[in-house]
């Protein structure tokens, strides 16, 4: 029998706006919303205690701590800094398994609005697509080519009854959106020359020579930028904020381009 092999948090990298290497999807999540924010981080600074001793906590804000809780040992920090350092305000992040080994949840989750501000993730093997793409100003890019790829999505907003969107009316509607740039050529709209009823003319000059183009319409996807997996994850953004209920505040897109790379975009929603 085969069996499909699992993907850990080790077989990706990343890497938040400062290019820090981090250790996990949580804390690029965490970096990404500090960013969108507006508030500075340090990331893994260490941490002197009454008791001689030095910690490393995860993130440092001028408002305070962050720890994302992966294992009993950062319980186990967790706590000693809370009771060490009583006037230093530190959050702990993590998986619903450690909630319980913290005394309350209020620990856990920080909440400052009623009602609820929370997140869902999303990923699922029918999140994918297919399309064929041109990025003449990258050499090993600038011949036609294709990818499959990936998509996970993260949905911020504000809860009733403690529910966010429920998973299968999410499912749906990131299923639809992603449908729209299934099978498709991606290519910067400043590439089109002329067009007719049902067809663009592309036209440019790269490294492998010159490109002149003939494609159908309905299979063609003009960007406004190049045919990047970052503009690919900011594309499926436009199209699911319209598709989103008036409490989701915030999306995240994650695109993967083939295997162990790819592109993070989160978007605030603006809605009248």
């Amino acid at each position: 029998m085969v069996s499909n092999p699992a993907l850990l948090d080790s077989d990706f990298k990343y890497i938040d706006k400062n290019g820090k290497m981090l250790k996990t999807r949580t804390e690029l999540s965490i970096s990404q919303m500090l960013s969108f924010l507006g508030l500075s981080y340090e990331y893994q600074p260490k941490i002197s205690l009454p008791n001689g001793k030095t910690v490393t906590v995860d993130f440092k804000t001028e408002r305070g701590l962050i720890e994302v809780i992966d294992t009993e040992s950062d319980i186990a920090k967790y706590k000693e800094i809370k009771e060490l350092l009583p006037e230093t305000k530190i959050m702990a992040i993590g998986h619903p398994k450690y909630a319980a080994k913290i005394k309350e949840l209020r620990e856990v989750v920080f909440y400052d609005k009623d009602p609820q501000t929370g997140s869902i993730f999303m990923e699922d093997p029918s999140f994918s697509f297919d399309y064929a793409h041109i990025l003449p100003l990258v050499e090993k890019c600038s011949i036609l080519h294709g990818h499959t790829s990936t998509v996970m999505v993260e949905l911020v907003g504000q809860m009733t009854n403690n529910l966010l969107l429920d998973f299968a009316d999410a499912k749906r509607i990131i299923k639809d959106s992603i449908a729209v740039l299934d099978h498709k050529f991606f290519i910067n709209r400043k590439y089109l020359k002329q067009e007719d009823k049902s067809h663009y003319k592309i036209t440019f000059e790269g490294p492998k020579g010159m490109f002149d183009l003939q494609v159908p319409k309905d299979t063609t996807y003009l960007l406004e930028g190049e045919a990047t997996v970052e503009n690919l994850s900011t594309e499926l953004i436009k199209i699911l904020v319209p598709k989103m209920p008036k409490n989701i505040e915030a999306v995240g897109v994650y695109v993967y381009e083939g295997y162990n790379k790819g592109a993070h975009i989160l978007s605030k929603l603006s809605k009248v």
